[in-house]
């Protein structure tokens, strides 16, 4: 039986219970110590290791792939099996073999996701603007890296990078790949970490290449001279907003509206959509699209269809006739995921730290790196020539007399003595000696000598130069943008992205046309909604309504008015009657709690129609009170369709009315049979939607207020018994000639 343990430290929030393993017993722990101890460790890794991309482009899956396939010899090669490659990649990645694959897809030229892919791609990779377009398994599909990947590998070892143990401490891999180009901005990033994220845009490569020999040239360039903006796989048109642009150049953060680009096709009558934003898919888009018919919003499409193929993406849309194509593609553009915005959140990994930095200091970051890789590359090189020139000049000293060191090489009685010998002899040191020792007999002749020691000025003049370069940041940057200049000119590709100027947009600010044509409101005591024309409504004989349903409002109107459904939980729902389909009597109706997202356990209670927002609405609650809240207090500048403090919620609702003016009698009716008869102008308007009100009726112990209604000639035999000229009031009871009175209340 396990043992409780007990700490002394009683606050249940400070704790956490859990097994130890194997013990059997019962432990109690600090929970900020298990969150440092196992939460903090694990956050801290998705942050380094995982989510967050470094200065040279790429997160630690992506280097890793990318090195394996480097180290296979698939650069310039021919494509291997992807699932080779992913088998060999799990030596440095213990992540699996689909996660590893799927980011292989990612990287793909076939998935379509990257300005300048870097792995060259044989074979379904699936699309990356398709939701429902899967990629092939791994046994099924080829690839190689692109050349392009030459950049990224040049002189990676030559010790430019640091090497790190793997998982296993048994290879070495790159903590960093020597990128020759910013590769951070050319190709799309986006990752979420834990309390923190990061979403990279792509530039065009040419644009950064250009921007970043500015920045070298002069800290203080203008790079918005030559990034114009950014440049997405996916082509689409980005809304150029000037002040947005420069917001996230020089922040990081902001966002980019992109929108589709369509055609339209005159003899067929239809809109091809040929690229869409890259924040959503062809499906998104074309589900939507399918809603919006099916509500009846957008009438002007017939049919639409996926015709994606290998001409790339291509969505079509079959119009009406007489349709016209740019004003429903405006109205495409504000209803559909047509039009979006890609959120910008330049986030990346400096030396361990994560930091949201513009882009010119994302590209003096990466300027940084490249000059210190271009330091180390030209310090190894300049090591290399150094050892060179030191075992020539040995060599060159054998080359006065090479007779002499075959003599003592050959009167040399013990191996281990040859290299002293020679070192006594020749006046060199032991790496020359061993050099001079090791040369081939067939060697130790004055051609082959005299044509390895001319190389000694060549030697000497190198390394004249690698000394002048390292001393000189100045001619570093003129290396690096002679590697930029290089790289335009192989890789460079035109613009996908059309840019487009926010203020040269046609907005098509017209409302959509609603026809307006008289129908008929009905709502039910059970929250159910029906709109009949006078047509069908004469036509439709007896409502059908749920079985101890009846109803409680009926309102002659015109389709295009405004509705407001106020719930018994102090909240008010506002749509438009063209929400609603016309319907006919012989339906039970369309039930508004579903229809509007009323929250659970939400019921509807009262119904008001409007177009102009003029008029009263009157709360009565329970204990006796009412409030007068002009309408026009649930008149919104926007759309929203949920307004909470609807009404007190100090006391129950009793009932709701409407009124258009307040010249017109409300009849009150009490549990106690007790009847009140009132002017409206009585009570004074409030401004706030939650004013608790002013007592009307004055009611005995045990008694409410259960009904109310708009007075009418006729509903009484004696009004004026009924009526009250101060309030509040306890009203009067009906005389006994009035008993068999039917008196209809609306909200009874």
């Amino acid at each position: 039986m396990a043992r409780k343990k007990k700490t002394g430290d009683n606050n249940p929030q400070h704790k956490l219970k859990g097994y130890i393993a194997g013990a059997g017993e019962v432990v109690e722990e600090r929970i900020a110590s298990t969150l440092q101890e196992n939460f903090m460790p694990y956050a801290m890794s998705i942050i380094l290791s995982r989510a967050i991309p470094e200065i040279d482009g790429f997160k630690p899956s992506h280097r890793k792939l990318l090195y394996t396939m480097y180290k296979m010899g698939l650069l310039g090669a021919a494509r291997t099996k992807s699932a080779n490659i992913v088998g060999q990649t799990m030596k440095l990645n213990p992540h699996g073999d689909a996660a590893i694959y799927d980011t292989m897809v990612r990287l793909s030229r076939g998935y379509e996701a990257l300005l300048h892919p870097f792995v060259d791609s044989k074979g379904n990779f699936g699309k990356a603007y398709s939701r429902d377009m899967a990629w092939a398994a791994s046994r099924y599909t080829e690839a190689k890296l692109d050349p392009i990947c030459s950049e990224l590998f040049n002189d990676i070892d030559k010790d430019t990078v640091d090497f790190v143990d793997n998982y296993d401490n048994t290879l070495k891999e790159p903590s960093l790949l020597p990128a020759a180009f910013p590769s951070v901005l050319v190709n799309a990033n986006t990752g979420i970490a834990v309390g923190m994220a990061s979403s990279i845009c792509s530039f065009n490569l040419e644009e950064v290449c250009r921007t970043t020999i500015g920045l070298l040239k002069d800290p203080d360039f203008d790079i918005m001279s030559t990034l114009i903006a950014p440049d997405f796989t996916g082509g689409a048109q980005i809304i150029y907003d000037k002040a947005a642009m420069e917001s996230v150049y020089k922040t990081g953060r902001g966002s980019i509206r992109l929108r589709g680009r369509y055609s339209y096709d005159k003899f067929a009558n239809c809109i091809d959509i040929l690229s869409i934003p890259q924040t959503t898919t062809c499906e998104a888009i074309i589900e939507k699209v399918i809603d919006l018919v099916k509500q009846g919003k957008l009438k002007e499409i017939a049919d639409i269809r996926d015709e994606t193929g290998i001409d790339g993406l291509k969505i079509t849309i079959d119009l009406k006739r007489g349709t016209n194509p740019d004003k429903l593609m405006q109205r495409l553009y504000k209803m559909t995921p047509l039009e979006d915005s890609f959120s910008c959140n330049f986030n990346v990994l400096i030396a361990g730290t994560p930091r949201v930095l513009g882009v010119r200091e994302l590209l003096n970051e990466w300027s940084a790196f490249r000059i210190e890789c271009v330091k180390r590359r030209t310090y190894y090189d300049l090591h290399k020539k150094q050892d060179r020139l030191h075992l020539l000049r040995g060599l060159e000293k054998i080359l006065l007399d090479i007779d002499k060191a075959i003599r003592i090489i050959r009167h040399t009685e013990e191996e281990a003595l040859v290299v002293p010998n020679l070192m006594e002899g020749f006046g060199i040191d032991e790496i020359q000696a061993e050099y001079v020792a090791e040369i081939k007999l067939r060697h130790l002749n004055r051609e082959y000598i005299l044509k390895h020691t001319n190389d000694i000025s060549q030697l000497e003049k190198d390394i004249k130069e690698l000394e002048e370069i390292l001393a000189s940041n100045r001619k570093i940057k003129a290396i690096i943008i002679k590697e930029l200049e290089n790289i335009i000119k192989k890789y460079s590709q035109p613009r996908r992205s059309m840019i487009i100027y926010a203020d040269d947009i046609a907005e098509d600010d017209e409302e959509e046309e609603i026809p307006d044509y008289q129908t008929n409101l009905f709502f039910t005591k059970e929250g159910y909604f029906k709109k009949i024309t006078p047509l069908s409504l004469r036509m439709g004989g007896e409502q059908k309504l749920k079985e101890g349903d009846s109803i409680s409002q009926h309102i002659e109107t015109t389709n295009n008015t405004d509705l407001i459904f106020f719930s018994d939980k102090q909240q008010a729902y506002k749509t438009k009657a063209p929400v609603f389909s016309d319907t006919k009597a012989s339906v039970l109706g369309e039930y508004i709690p579903s229809k509007l997202g009323f929250d659970e356990d939400e019921n509807a209670v009262y119904m008001i129609s409007t177009k102009d927002y003029k008029g009263f609405v009157f709360f009565f609650f329970e204990n006796g009170k009412a409030a007068k809240v002009s309408l026009d207090a649930y008149a919104t500048k926007t759309n929203r369709k949920k307004l909470t403090g609807a009404y007190s919620d100090k006391d129950k609702l009793a009932a709701i009315l409407f009124a258009e003016d307040d010249n017109s009698e409300i009849l009150l009716r009490s549990s106690s049979g007790r009847m009140l008869l009132f002017k409206a102008s009585d009570l004074m308007t409030k401004t706030s939607r939650t004013t608790q009100g002013v007592a009307l009726m004055k009611l005995k112990k045990g008694h409410r207020v259960i009904s109310a209604a708009i007075y009418k000639e006729g509903m009484l035999s004696d009004p004026d018994r009924y009526r009250v000229k101060t309030i509040p009031s306890t009203g009067q009871l009906p005389r006994s000639d009035e008993g068999g009175e039917q008196i209809t209340f609306g909200n009874e």
